[in-house]
């Protein structure tokens, strides 16, 4: 057992793990994230106010219960770097931790305790296979193992492969949403408040579009986490 671990100890000092934040090398018991990242996180801490400026980038659309998001997002940021590395650097063990961070604060929010099921924004079938996975299933789950959720990562699917929101403008976003989502099994959601997911909140748009097939659904209710807020 000694040699393993030095055989891992030597292979970590020759090919260490790097910060996803900051690109350091990362030090014994530090997973994905450095201590020194991981401290300076810009939380939003809007769990604490129901109308936060989040749920106000939502308001007047879809009837969505409560919308939070972890953290702010902005141009060069560490933030951005570590949205970077989830989506496009197989950074899949990232968005889970960052999960499970957020679900531990998510337990000081009553609002979220009666949440039934964890549902990600999904990705076309086309850009999941050319990613290999699809981040929110990943920030989904570390929250479900926070909050003790399940996730249904098979209901809600995108069935039209729309071009990146990226570059649009916010009414160009909202059209180029409509009708690419629908559900394999909307009978199992009735009478669910159901935690939607994504990493980003933007505009809205693709969580409005979401929100709004969920609802056709009776009694369902829907709330919205994201893992970063971006004005």
């Amino acid at each position: 057992m000694q040699f393993v671990q030095f055989v891992r100890d030597a292979f970590a000092l020759l090919f260490p793990e790097l910060c996803a934040g900051c690109n350091q090398a990362l030090v014994h018991q530090e997973k994905r994230l450095c201590t020194h990242c991981i401290y300076n996180l810009p939380i939003t801490h809007f769990h604490l106010d129901k109308d936060n400026l989040a749920a106000r980038q939502l308001m007047g659309h879809a009837a969505i219960e409560e919308v939070d998001a972890f953290l702010h997002f902005s141009s060069g940021s560490i933030v951005q770097r570590i949205i970077h590395q989830i989506k496009y650097k197989n950074g899949f063990a990232t968005a889970e931790l960052l999960g499970e961070l957020y679900g531990q604060q998510l337990k000081e929010a009553s609002a979220f305790e009666s949440c039934d099921l964890i549902i990600p924004v999904p990705l076309h079938k086309k850009r999941l296979r050319s990613r290999g996975y699809n981040q929110s299933d990943y920030f989904a789950k570390g929250l479900s193992n926070a909050l003790n959720i399940p996730t249904d990562c098979k209901n809600l699917i995108r069935v039209a492969h729309n071009e990146s929101q990226t570059s649009r403008s916010r009414p160009e976003r909202f059209e180029n949403v409509k009708g690419i989502f629908q559900l394999n099994h909307p009978e199992s959601l009735t009478d669910k408040h159901i935690l939607l997911v994504d990493d980003v909140l933007t505009t809205g748009a693709t969580l409005e579009a979401c929100s709004t097939i969920l609802l056709k659904n009776p009694g369902v209710k829907v709330s919205i986490a994201t893992l970063a807020f971006t004005k």
